[in-house]
């Protein structure tokens, strides 16, 4: 193409192979490296294919980055909103030496190829290669929704232009987040507590979960009582025909009995025509049924069809990954990310349920392989249906290829077998015919002895072709659900058969308040009330868990007091940015801009500024109306963020308990008081953080404020005349001694005050100087041995122990550091000493069967606090989970989080005992040599590449 040709050493360090393509050379920028080494296989001599790791440019993080031209406000916000929101895009300080990597090996190309991900992300990262590469050669963008040799090669053959409206969308949602998240947050600070965050999605993630916490703190439990009747048939049953049913009291005289549902948040009963039982009642009635005579009244059969699910998108992999492989969105996403740069999946986020062509011949051909031509309905099964507003034209997630590997064929373990599995499966199911069967139900009559007249009611469903229920059945939210695979037998009894009661037994139930959201049904809920981009939800829940606005309690999303108060405040004071309508409304806003139906820079100017009257200069819909949820649904943030006197610090994070006790939020954590500060009754406590607020009664509240807080006076050191004091710590209660003034405490003359920590069988309100002084006097000395050395008896990080020289012995009990006796010390050293690990303790907890590792899963409790284990990873219970109610699936979750962070090891496979020549040596040192240094990069890449993963995943929402 007339460029000099550079000298060949140059050629051969820069390119993998030192042929070149007829037609020139071409460089290939993807997003990771683990993509570009997949993509290099596929592609021949000729082309160079290197990694941007994700964004190489982005607004700045900080004024710092700044440059120097640019002062004020643009400064501050990284967007210059005085002239058409201009954003200041620098590259990031992480990416210099990659940018010049790619312009040095541009500098050698006769052609460029963009092959970032077709979404807007992917088309944002592009565009700025473009814009900081500068190329003076073709550029051509490269689109591929799969990593097969076909979908690359296909994409080099089928370059298309630069979609500019999709980088303009991505730029106004960059500049819209930032302009959110850089101006309400201070306010936060100021109002709140420093360095909390708000965001377009993630404050109104926030608010769910916190307006779910406050329907259980208002809710009140109703009691109802009903009955439940074994029926028998007087024949002997099997399988197919059992000889007996259980049914349920539905009706007396007519009136439904009360289930539940039938109550309101409060406790109170709905409709007055609804019966409701109480325990005296229902007693009262089964009592009435003993002799009672019973016949079916009437059988029901319906036929049952239940048709396959759809293949998955990005909400629907992370919903059901988390309910049969205990994943969270966030460890889903990252191994899902792997299937798909290592060629196994198609990409991961897409909004869409449409196969192509080619996956549907592959599915329908596994289904005819698998389970036979019976189970292939007569034409392919199309999904065209979308989310609203989806954002790009990807196929649903699906296995990669015109054929599909099953997952033996794969070779993946762990996670990645486990998630390739399940979409293998799903995909593969979403072309198979209908289940079908019949549902039944059975009415069984009778009257008391006390004329009251009776009905029970039975339901059963049996499945007489499994159809796609043969490859894949769906979980469900709720544990106690019923699976769609799951049968009922009920007895082949005809209206009039006479039944006799073999039991009736009374059962009472209480209303249970409404669930807390998990991440699969805050992912289900941000989707359904279209807030936010369902490829940016594992980030969002991502952040709001970071910054401390939610805990987990199992599975279940938990809002801390802190969330209550900032969602207070911004409810309060910003009711526009947390409404889920207004939020709604934003996202397809945003969705004409990049349909082209709307043009960036004026909606940005009435997000900000409000929208202006053009005669007379004033602003219509503007603060106000953002601020109490009136008018137009863009306000001018500007005015509402500037004007903050109307904002009581105090007010927002305080919440009255009862009893006139109130709940505050500080800057350092959650507190209860009662009373004026400074007066005589004023009484305080802290708050521990990982409480749940529906917890916070005014009977624990009472509790918290009795219990002795501050320092407690134990008295003053008889040898020293030093005050000690017991107070409680960061780490737990302990005792000290309180140094006279002036003692220095820094410098090499400092003084250390003796501290030691209480024993577990001590506490604060019954600690005594007597106890205290024993605990400061360790080490105790508790004797020499025949040789002269001293044997100490110590307290450690990790319990009691003994030490002479450096040979250390656990003790069994603290209080042994006290009774130890020489003789008894040297009987223990007189016992060989354990080596390797001491006797394994009993588990704290059986958690069953891990989805992901099948090997049994239990509590233990380590040197760091109790952690979840499967025999081969280990995950430490986090805030907020407690060995009492940690359920199956939160230890699942945190076992495949753990997985996800952890690089799988490698196992190198060893070859037949063979004996080599020795001329062979030098090569096999080659051979190690090549090796290693394969490993170093391979290692590197997979740093590199979550990096690259984080920082875009980072940059949405």
């Amino acid at each position: 193409m007339g460029r000099p040709q550079c000298r060949p050493e140059r050629r051969a360090k820069l390119s993998p192979t030192s042929e070149t393509a007829q037609g020139g050379r071409r460089l290939v920028i993807v997003e990771s490296p683990a993509k570009a080494k997949t993509i290099k296989g596929y592609l021949g001599p000729g082309y160079v294919v290197e990694a941007s790791v994700g964004h190489i440019r982005d607004l700045p993080n900080g004024a710092a980055e700044v440059p120097e031209k640019y002062t004020g406000e643009v400064r501050r916000l990284g967007v210059d909103v005085e002239h058409d929101f201009e954003p200041i895009y620098v590259v990031n300080a992480d990416k210099r030496a990659q940018v010049k990597k790619l312009k040095d090996l541009l500098k050698d190309s006769d052609e460029l190829f963009l092959a970032t991900d077709e979404d807007r992300e992917g088309e944002a990262i592009a565009w700025h290669l473009q814009e900081v590469l500068k190329p003076k050669v073709p550029v051509k963008r490269m689109v591929f929704h799969e990593i097969t040799k076909a979908a690359i090669q296909a994409a080099v053959a089928n370059p298309r232009e630069l979609n500019q409206k999709l980088v303009d969308a991505q730029e106004t949602r960059r500049i819209l987040d930032r302009l959110y998240g850089y101006e309400v947050s201070p306010v936060l600070w100021k109002k709140v507590m420093p360095r909390l965050s708000a965001g377009r999605v993630q404050s109104v993630a926030t608010r769910l979960v916190v307006e779910r916490e406050r329907e259980r703190i208002a809710f009140r439990s109703a009691e109802y009582w009903d009955l439940t009747g074994t029926f028998a048939t007087g024949r002997a049953g099997d399988s197919s025909d059992p000889s007996s049913l259980v049914a349920r009291l539905q009706t007396v005289d007519g009136r439904r009995v009360a289930q539940g549902r039938d109550f309101d948040s409060l406790g109170q009963i709905k409709s007055a025509n609804t019966l409701h039982l109480d325990e005296a009642n229902a007693r009262a009635l089964a009592a009435a049924l003993e002799q009672t005579r019973f016949a079916v009244r009437s059988v029901e059969s319906k036929p049952y069809r239940r048709s396959p699910y759809a293949p998955f998108r990005t909400t629907t992999l992370q919903q059901e990954a988390s309910r049969k492989l205990g994943f969270g969105a966030k460890a889903t996403m990252q191994v899902a990310q792997k299937l798909y740069e290592n060629g196994f999946i198609t990409y991961m986020r897409t909004d869409s349920t449409t196969l192509s062509d080619t996956a549907i011949t592959a599915a329908r051909a596994q289904v005819t392989q698998l389970y036979g031509a019976d189970y292939l309905p007569s034409s392919p099964r199309t999904y065209a249906g979308k989310v609203k507003n989806a954002q790009e034209a990807h196929e649903a997630i699906r296995p990669s290829g015109d054929r599909f590997r099953t997952p033996a064929e794969t070779g993946l373990t762990g996670d990645q077998f486990k998630l390739y599995e399940l979409i293998w499966k799903r995909t593969v199911a979403s072309q198979m015919k209908d289940a079908t069967g019949n549902s039944v139900t059975v009415k069984i009559g009778g009257t008391a002895a006390d004329g009251r007249d009776v009905e029970f009611s039975a339901s059963g469903k049996t499945i007489t072709f499994h159809g796609f229920l043969k490859a894949y059945v769906e979980g469900a939210d709720d544990p106690n659900a019923e699976l769609d695979d799951r049968e009922r037998r009920l007895p082949q009894v005809a209206q009039g058969d006479a039944l006799s009661a073999e039991e009736i037994t009374v059962d009472g139930h209480a209303t249970k308040p409404p669930a807390r959201y998990t991440e699969a049904s805050l992912v289900k809920e941000l989707e359904e009330r279209e807030i936010g981009r369902p490829s940016t939800y594992a980030s969002i829940i991502g952040t709001i868990l970071d910054r401390g606005y939610v805990f987990k309690k199992g599975t279940a999303l938990v809002p801390s007091f802190l969330s209550f108060a900032v969602v207070n405040l911004l409810e309060k004071h910003f009711g526009r940015l947390v409404d889920y309508d207004f939020t709604a409304r934003m996202e397809d806003d945003l969705d004409r801009i990049a349909a082209g139906q709307a043009q960036s820079v004026p909606w940005l100017r009435r997000f900000y500024f409000g929208e202006t009257s053009p005669n007379s200069g004033s602003t219509t819909g503007g603060a106000a109306d953002a601020g109490n949820g009136d008018g137009d649904h863009l306000g001018g943030l500007k005015e509402l963020v500037t004007d903050l006197g109307a904002i009581d610090a105090r007010e927002v994070s305080s919440f009255p308990v009862g009893n006139d006790i109130v709940l505050r939020v500080g800057r350092y954590g959650p507190y209860i008081e009662r009373g004026e500060k400074d007066s005589e009754n004023h009484q305080r406590a802290d708050v521990p953080e990982d409480l749940a607020p529906d917890e916070l009664s005014v009977e624990l509240a009472e509790e918290l404020l009795a219990k002795p807080s501050g320092d407690f006076e134990l008295g003053a050191d008889p040898v020293t005349g030093h005050q000690i004091i017991a107070r409680d710590g960061r780490y737990g209660p302990y005792v000290t001694e309180v140094l006279p003034e002036g003692t220095p405490k820094t410098g090499k003359n400092a003084v250390k005050p003796r501290t030691a920590s209480l024993f577990k069988s001590m506490s604060l309100d019954t600690v005594t100087l007597e106890d205290a002084l024993k605990l400061m006097s360790l080490p105790r000395v508790v004797g020499v041995d025949a040789e002269g050395q001293e044997i100490t008896a110590q307290n450690g990080r990790y319990g009691p122990y003994l030490k002479k020289g450096t040979d250390s012995r656990s003790l069994q009990a603290e209080e042994q550091l006290f009774t130890i006796t020489l003789d008894e010390a040297l009987a223990i050293y007189a016992q060989p000493k354990q080596r390797g690990r001491a006797a394994a303790k009993p588990p704290l907890k059986e958690l069953g069967t891990d989805p992901v590792s099948e090997k049994p899963v239990v509590v233990k409790d380590g040197r760091f606090g109790p952690y979840v284990t499967d025999g081969e990873t280990n995950a430490t219970l986090r805030s907020g989970d407690s060995v009492e109610e940690i359920t199956p699936e939160r230890g699942f979750e945190l076992l495949a989080e753990k997985r996800a962070k952890t690089p799988a090891k490698k196992t190198a496979k060893k070859a037949p005992a063979k004996k080599a020549p020795a001329k062979k040596a030098t090569a096999a040192k080659k051979t190690a040599a090549k090796k290693t240094t394969t490993a170093a990069k391979k290692t590197t890449a997979k740093k590199t590449t979550a990096k690259a993963t984080a920082s875009k995943t980072a940059s949405e929402d």
